[in-house]
């Protein structure tokens, strides 16, 4: 009997802005991990962050993750978080998707940074039941061992780009171009944002 269910990553990000090292991790793990898709997910905003002062509109971002999301086979935008009530829980997140979804089994793409306070996260027996987590690495956190059991680590290359460092750089007037899909470059200066 062969297994028809597919599987699907989940990158989650306020994408504000997206950029190139997303999208290069995204498809890293596509390839590595053998999913079939990588769905970067647009939070409206991560309840462990109380700031949102520099936060653009859902909407401005969603353009900006559609528009660099484009011509990348295998990754698509997901904008599930945007229908569900505020502040958005992973846990809540996986309920919804499991429901709309259940041929699909479906793995968390998070950074080390925010496995390092994973036990913050609402319900995390609850995520570990609906998803398996990957964690890839980020500068100045450990990565699990791979001894417990549903999360796995992932040996990807590790891309010191951040989306706040680009807001600062578009206010300070320095070129941010290369770190930047073309598309959402070209929005963010046409729409004069982050200045």
């Amino acid at each position: 009997m062969s297994n028809d269910r597919r599987r699907i990553a989940i990158l989650g990000g306020s994408f504000n802005p997206v950029h190139i090292g997303h999208l290069i991790l995204a498809d890293y793990a596509r390839v590595n991990c053998d999913f079939d898709e990588v769905w970067l997910m647009l939070s409206p905003l991560n309840p462990l962050k109380a700031d949102n002062s520099e936060l653009l509109p859902d909407d401005i971002r969603l353009d900006m993750l559609r528009l660099a999301l484009n011509d990348s086979p295998g990754l698509s935008e997901c904008d599930i978080e945007l229908t569900m009530p505020r502040p958005s829980y992973t846990v809540d997140t996986l309920r919804e998707l499991s429901r709309r979804y259940p041929d699909v089994d479906f793995t968390l793409l998070i950074g080390a940074d925010n496995f390092a306070e994973f036990d913050r996260w609402k319900d995390t027996d609850e995520i570990l039941r609906l998803a398996s987590v990957t964690v890839y690495p980020r500068p100045g956190y450990p990565m699990p061992d791979g001894s417990v059991p549903g999360i796995t680590p992932l040996d990807a290359p590790m891309i010191e780009i951040s989306s706040t460092d680009i807001r600062h750089s578009v206010s300070g007037d320095r070129l941010v171009a290369h770190m930047l899909p073309v598309p959402v470059y070209r929005y963010i200066v046409s729409n004069n944002l982050y200045r």
